[in-house]
């Protein structure tokens, strides 16, 4: 089973871009932060990975989020591999089939802070996050 549940915050504004055929593609660099026991003390530790959205939900993703919202993801894991000058080269993503804004730090043009309301969240179309 390939299941990934994270609880994170973005370290970049989104990168959105789209494929030749015209789908929205979002890069959602993001930092999960775990807290642990080691002897008597609590250690912090940091995990950075790249989620990536596709469709409406990286869309809204661009339009919503910046970097420092909070966000839940719910996806797989899934690899890739390339080359670049002679060399292999590998990552492991999160593919994000559904990304919830626990808070939102877009900003308009006009430089206010757009405050995502419950209403706009259920105005967009069912099965899509925002």
């Amino acid at each position: 089973m390939n299941k990934v549940i994270v609880l994170a915050n973005l370290t970049k504004d989104i990168e959105l871009r789209y494929t030749p055929q015209g789908t929205a593609v979002a890069n959602l660099r993001i930092a999960i932060n775990r807290k642990y026991k080691s002897g008597e003390e609590y250690k912090d530790e940091v995990c950075f990975i790249t989620a990536v959205a596709w469709g409406k939900t990286a869309e809204n993703c661009s339009k919503y989020l910046a970097k420092g919202s909070q966000v839940l993801i719910e996806g797989h894991l899934q690899s890739r591999q390339w080359e670049k000058d002679g060399q292999k080269q590998y990552v492991i993503e999160i593919r994000a089939d559904n990304v919830q804004f626990l808070n939102t730090k877009k900003k308009e043009e006009t430089g206010q802070a757009e405050q995502t309301t419950e209403q706009q969240w259920l105005d967009e179309e069912p099965g899509e996050s925002i």
